[in-house]
């Protein structure tokens, strides 16, 4: 294997651990979060529907709350489906 090879390699894992670092990471969590509450509470408003900035917490809390169980889920899912 050349040199070039290793480098390209190298290069490769950066950008696949920096990939899963943004995934996991709560900056992007919160960011989703966030343009969730604001299209959610846009939406309740212009439907008419009572109280859009209170009532956009239910589906940003659920997006929340999803992200916390993945880990659980995927740990499931990797021990007890997926098997290689």
């Amino acid at each position: 294997m050349s040199e070039t090879d290793l480098e390209a390699i190298k290069e490769r894992n950066a950008r696949v651990e920096a990939d899963k670092a943004w995934e996991t990471s709560w900056a992007r969590r919160l960011f989703i979060a966030l343009v969730t509450y604001i299209i959610a509470a846009y939406y309740m408003h212009s439907v008419g529907l009572g109280n859009a900035l209170l009532g956009a917490f239910v589906p940003t809390g659920g997006y929340l709350l999803s992200t916390l169980s993945l880990s659980f889920v995927k740990n499931f899912w990797l021990k007890n489906i997926y098997k290689k």
